[in-house]
C-alpha cells in the first residue's frame, strides 16, 4: 500500500520512523455531470470574478473572508512561518483507556507501518506496551495543512491511529431528543428486549451494500444495451405506530421467522408475547354487569314468567310423587 505521510512517532525520548497508509477506502460509485441532448461532458472552469478571466493553477492563490466579506491574503510563506512542531512528527500527549474516547469524535483511519528495519523494534515496544497496558494513546499530528488529534490503537500486530475531531467540533445535542415527557411500561421493554435477543449477533464481514450492487447492475445492463433490470418492489414505509406493543410482537415473530426460529425465544418474551390480547379482570366483570343491566323489560317480565312455570312444574311433580299411607297399603297387598 502506498504511504501518504512519512514522519516519526515520539514517545517520550523514543523516536519511531513511520509510514502512515489509509486505512479504509471509498467504494461509492461516482457519476459525471453530461448534456442531456448530447452527453457531452460538463467541465468546472474557475473564472475571476473581476475580470472574467479563467485562471490557471498557478494564478490561484489563498485568502480568508471575513464577516464583511473582505478577502484577506493568505500566502504559503504565511502559513510556513506559523509554529507547527508536529510537520512531520506523531507526539503521544497522554495514554487513556479506550472507554474514555468518544465515537462520536472518531474519524479516518490509517495503519502505522514501521519505515525501516531500525524502527521494528521500538515500533513492537509500543505495541506491546499499548497491548499489555490495555489502553490507547494519545497524539498530536499535522497532516494536509492543519494540526490534529490522534487515537493509537492495535489491531492485530498493527499500530492504527485514528483521526480524532477536537472536543470544541462535537456539537451539544440541543433538542434533538423528545421534549414530552414519555413513559415506557416494563412489559415494553420485555418486548424490546425479546426483538435484540432473537436478532442476535451479525457477523459484520458478511454485510454488504445491496443499493451499491445494484447500481453496478444497472450500469452493466446499460453498458450492453440491455434494458434496466426490472424494478424491485418498494418496502412498506415505517408508518405511525399506533400500538407499540403489537409492533414489538410482530417485530419478534418475523425475526424468528427469518431465522427458522418457532416460539418465544426468551421467558420474557412468552410471558409478555399475548399480553395486549389480555382483558383485566375487573373490565370483564363490569362488561358482564353492564350486559345484564342492558336486558329490556319485555326480557326481564318473560324471564319471571319462565321461573314461575319451572316452579309450579316442580310443585306438581312433588305432589304426585308422595302417596298417602293407605295407598301404600293397598299397592302393596296387590
Amino acid at each position: 500500500m502506498r504511504s501518504i505521510w512519512n514522519g516519526a512517532i515520539s514517545f517520550g525520548l523514543v523516536s519511531i520512523p513511520i509510514k502512515l497508509v489509509n486505512a479504509t477506502e471509498n467504494h461509492s460509485i461516482s457519476f459525471r455531470q453530461i448534456h442531456k441532448e448530447d452527453g457531452g461532458r460538463i467541465r468546472y472552469r474557475k473564472v475571476c470574478e473581476l475580470d472574467g478571466e479563467e485562471v490557471t493553477a498557478p494564478d490561484i492563490g489563498k485568502a480568508y473572508e471575513d464577516a464583511g466579506g473582505v478577502m484577506i491574503p493568505i500566502t504559503d510563506d504565511d502559513l510556513a512561518a506559523l509554529p507547527l512542531p508536529t510537520a512531520k512528527t506523531i507526539e503521544i500527549v497522554a495514554f487513556v483507556a479506550a472507554s474514555e474516547i468518544d465515537p462520536l469524535q472518531m474519524d479516518t483511519a490509517y495503519y502505522l507501518s514501521a519505515s525501516g528495519v531500525p524502527a521494528a523494534k521500538p515500533y513492537t515496544l509500543l505495541r506491546e506496551a499499548l497491548k499489555r497496558g490495555k489502553q490507547v494513546a494519545i497524539a498530536k499530528f499535522a497532516l494536509r495543512g492543519r494540526e490534529r488529534l490522534g487515537m493509537l490503537r492495535v489491531v492485530d500486530d498493527v499500530i492504527v491511529m485514528h483521526g480524532l475531531l477536537w472536543p470544541d467540533e462535537i456539537r451539544a445535542p440541543e433538542g434533538v431528543a423528545p421534549e414530552t415527557d414519555v413513559r415506557v411500561r416494563d412489559a415494553e421493554l420485555d418486548l424490546a428486549d425479546a426483538l435484540m435477543d432473537t436478532l442476535g449477533s451479525v457477523d459484520l464481514d458478511s454485510l454488504h451494500d445491496d443499493y451499491r450492487e445494484a447500481v453496478e447492475e444497472l450500469i452493466a445492463s446499460k453498458a450492453e444495451g440491455a434494458p434496466a433490470p426490472p424494478r424491485a418492489p418498494a418496502a412498506a414505509g415505517g408508518g405511525k405506530v399506533i400500538d407499540l406493543m403489537a409492533a414489538l410482537e410482530n417485530s419478534v415473530r418475523a425475526a424468528q421467522k427469518s431465522r427458522g426460529e418457532g416460539g418465544p425465544t426468551t421467558d420474557a418474551e412468552a410471558e409478555v408475547t399475548h399480553l395486549a390480547d389480555r382483558e383485566p379482570a375487573k373490565k370483564t366483570a363490569a362488561k358482564k354487569k353492564a350486559t345484564a343491566k342492558k336486558a329490556t323489560p319485555a326480557k326481564r317480565a318473560a324471564g319471571k314468567t319462565a321461573t314461575k312455570a319451572t316452579a309450579k312444574s316442580t310443585a306438581k311433580k312433588t305432589t304426585t310423587t308422595k302417596k298417602t299411607p293407605a295407598a301404600r297399603a293397598k299397592r302393596a297387598s296387590a
